[in-house]
């Protein structure tokens, strides 16, 4: 399990885990749209396996920015006075926005790596 986390973590082929599967790696800083290789070139792993595939990873990216929300809100909590400020959701949104690229990349890592054929 900590072996898979690690792999998917360093944008690694599910597949041989030697094969990077975005271009630009995980951790890129770089505008646009992430690259992402068609299939491993490793191993030449299909990373795409129908037409939408990566539809489903919308709904990780969502979870994911949801849980980030959560975690901006109560670490911004504290520096207000009033138990409910409106102030927290600029924050919240700059936190979003500054992790998008970040989030689309491991939503689609995290998609890969539910669909894996997990049999050897």
């Amino acid at each position: 399990m900590t072996n898979t986390i690690i792999t998917l973590f360093s944008n690694k082929c599910p597949n041989c885990t030697k094969g990077k599967v975005f271009k630009n790696g995980l951790f890129n800083l770089g505008f646009g749209f992430p690259k992402m290789n068609t299939t491993c070139p490793n191993c030449n792993f299909k990373f795409e396996k129908e037409p939408g595939f990566f539809f489903g990873a919308m709904f990780v990216n969502y979870a994911l920015g949801c849980a980030e929300a959560l975690v901006t809100y109560f670490i911004a909590k504290p520096f207000f006075k009033a138990t409910f400020d409106l102030r927290v959701f600029p924050i919240i949104g700059i936190v979003i926005l500054a992790l998008s690229i970040f989030n689309i990349k491991l939503s689609r890592l995290i998609w890969i790596y539910i669909f894996k054929n997990y049999k050897k």
